[in-house]
C-alpha cells in the first residue's frame, strides 16, 4: 500500500463549514468525497466525525440534518480504507489523550499519515514526518 491520510475531524468540519471551496480544508474533503486520493477511516473516527457535525453549535454552521450528515459520513466511508482500531495500545502517546485512538491507528501502519488543524499534533516529534497540515496536501493534486 502506498501512502494512505487520515484525515483528522478538524478538517472534515472545517472543509464542511468553510465558506470558501478553495480552501485547503474543503479540497481535501471534496478529495475525500470524489476519492481523489487514498485515505483511511476506523470506526471511531467516523463516530467522531459524527459526533463533531452534530454538536449544536456546528450543526448551526453548515445546517445539515442528522440524515444529511449521516448521508456524507457512508459516502466517506465508501470511499475510504476501513480500518480496524489496534487492538493493544502502542507504543507513542498522543500530545492529546482525545487523540490516542489516532495515534495508535497512525502507528498501526507505516504508511498512514495524518493530516490535521491541531496545532499539538503537528509539533509533536513522536510522529512529526508522519503529520501534515491540509496544505502540504493539496501540492499533490488536490486542486
Amino acid at each position: 500500500m502506498s501512502q494512505v491520510f487520515i484525515i483528522d475531524t478538524n478538517v472534515v468540519v472545517s472543509g464542511l463549514i468553510t465558506s470558501n471551496p478553495d480552501s485547503p480544508v474543503a479540497v481535501v474533503l471534496d478529495g475525500m468525497l470524489s476519492a481523489a486520493f487514498a485515505f483511511a477511516v476506523s470506526e471511531s473516527l467516523l463516530a467522531e466525525y459524527r459526533e463533531m457535525l452534530l454538536r449544536p453549535h456546528i450543526h448551526q454552521l453548515h445546517g445539515l440534518s442528522p440524515a444529511e450528515v449521516d448521508t456524507i459520513l457512508l459516502e466517506l466511508a465508501q470511499h475510504a480504507i476501513v480500518l480496524s482500531s489496534p487492538a493493544d495500545q502502542l507504543r507513542y502517546r498522543a500530545p492529546d489523550p482525545g487523540d490516542q485512538f489516532l495515534w495508535d491507528l497512525l502507528a498501526s501502519h507505516a504508511e498512514l499519515v495524518l493530516v490535521t488543524g491541531d496545532k499539538l499534533l503537528l509539533q509533536d516529534p513522536a510522529m512529526a514526518t508522519r503529520v501534515i497540515t491540509p496544505q502540504a496536501l493539496m501540492p499533490k493534486g488536490l486542486h
